[in-house]
């Protein structure tokens, strides 16, 4: 007959195996910025809400500082499910998810607060839907704040001021064009390699926003920042649709109520790191300069022309417009 401390000591283990084994589903997530990123901070905050609602039985891993490979390839990583969970530009999606276009045309939208109330309203919602069919869910829209261009040689004040210049860009064929109807000349290369570029010559400059500019050092090698705030491009948090279908109902209202808590941490985050990041490249000498944006705005004409042409893509830029 089984001693009744042995009994329990065995419902003791078995509790501990079962509480061990419900932990182990652990989800991979990716992102090219390094540790402390708002995005990286965003995720890792989206996964204590998680393994705390399902008790455990869910954990997130961030891997910061493309560790597990830069965007192009993590991309097809969480559609192949070889990750569940990635952080990266909605740029790099425009060529198999049209709707993805919208947000990433020049000056669509008027602010960052207007960018906010389009990715949270109908569009957003519609552009949710379109990435499904890609295998990819989207859990959230984070801030990546207003891009410009940045170069190693002069301050940029006019469209004239681009002519001839190389820069690099996300690998989209929006942002190839967009730099191409400036006059300059475009030079799609992963982030990782953008540093050496400028510092070698290969390229004058790159486009983007004031953490980024800070955190990679940018404001090291392209002193010279023109605030032109050409793309307000939101970034998309994503998860491999066949893993996101075996949640339970119930876990998934907890991973879509985590993420949208997560947004709200991230906007906070953004907006603190933002001005932190502006102040730190003035003091280390980056030349901020504001152009007149309309000449750029104007340029823009042919790259809509090329681009929204599809009665759908006409119709969201339509919507977008129209958010006050």
């Amino acid at each position: 007959m089984l001693h009744l401390g042995k009994v329990a000591a065995a419902f003791t283990v078995a509790a501990l195996l079962a509480s061990t084994a419900m932990a182990q589903t652990v989800l991979r997530s990716s992102d090219t910025h390094p540790d402390g990123y708002p995005t990286v901070e965003a995720v890792e905050y989206f996964g204590e809400l998680v393994k705390d609602r399902t008790e455990g039985r869910y954990a997130v891993e961030v891997y910061h500082s493309a560790q597990l490979g830069e965007e192009k390839d993590t991309i097809e990583q969480v559609r192949s499910g070889v990750l569940e969970l990635n952080r990266v530009s909605m740029a790099p999606f425009n060529g198999t998810v049209k709707e993805s276009i919208v947000p990433a045309l020049p000056y669509i939208f008027r602010s960052e607060e207007h960018m906010h109330k389009v990715m949270d309203g109908a569009v957003g919602d519609q552009i949710k839907a379109a990435f499904e069919n890609t295998g990819l869910v989207v859990l959230a829209y984070y801030d990546a704040g207003a891009r410009s261009f940045y170069n190693s040689s002069k301050p940029i004040n006019t469209v004239e001021d681009l002519k001839g210049m190389k820069f690099r860009v996300i690998q989209s064929d929006i942002f190839v064009d967009m730099v191409a109807a400036l006059g300059a000349n475009a030079t799609p290369m992963p982030y990782g390699e953008v540093y050496s570029s400028i510092e070698t010559g290969v390229i004058d400059g790159a486009e983007n926003n004031f953490p980024s500019y800070d955190t990679a050092k940018h404001f090291e090698v392209a002193k010279h920042f023109s605030l032109d705030e050409h793309t307000i491009l939101p970034e998309v948090f994503v998860m491999n649709k066949a893993a996101y279908d075996q949640l339970t109902p119930e876990d998934q209202r907890i991973f879509q109520e985590a993420a949208k808590e997560s947004v709200a941490k991230q906007r906070e985050l953004w907006a603190a790191k933002t001005a932190e990041s502006r102040k730190k490249v003035e003091e280390a000498g980056a030349q901020i300069s504001t152009p007149d944006k309309q000449g750029f705005i104007d340029a823009m004409e042919p790259v809509y022309a090329k681009h929204v042409t599809d009665p759908v893509l006409i119709k969201m830029v339509e919507d977008v417009k129209a958010v006050q």
